[in-house]
């Protein structure tokens, strides 16, 4: 069995984010913030797993930095709800971890990637 940690990550908290903003919607009613969280993080499943069938190097990369891009973008909605006090502080210190965790990752994977393209 071949084990891609970032396509395994990204799936398993994108599910988190899911909830979160089922979660969202229905005990506080928000939906703007929410509905961009749930999109950028989500896109970063889909760019690694468009990434895994890449045509080449160079595309793998692009995928994967627009992967990163979306990670980024993840961890803003995140702060900000957090800041906002749509999310509690464990709530946050949770999905924080692992947004982190993949940009770590991601980080890794687009320096080795933009080199070799």
């Amino acid at each position: 069995m071949n084990e891609n940690v970032i396509a395994d990550k990204s799936l398993e908290f994108a599910v988190r984010i899911v909830n979160l903003y089922k979660y969202l919607t229905k005990e506080h009613s928000e939906y703007i913030m929410s509905k961009q969280l749930l999109r950028c993080d989500t896109s970063i499943g889909a760019n690694v797993a468009e990434a895994q069938r890449g045509q080449s190097m160079a595309d793998f990369a692009a995928k994967m930095n627009i992967a990163l891009k979306e990670a980024n973008e993840t961890e803003y909605w995140l702060k900000l709800l957090y800041r906002t006090e749509y999310l509690s502080e464990e709530q946050y210190g949770s999905m924080d971890a692992d947004i982190r965790e993949l940009l770590g990752i991601l980080v890794s994977i687009c320096r080795t990637s933009n080199a070799k393209k």
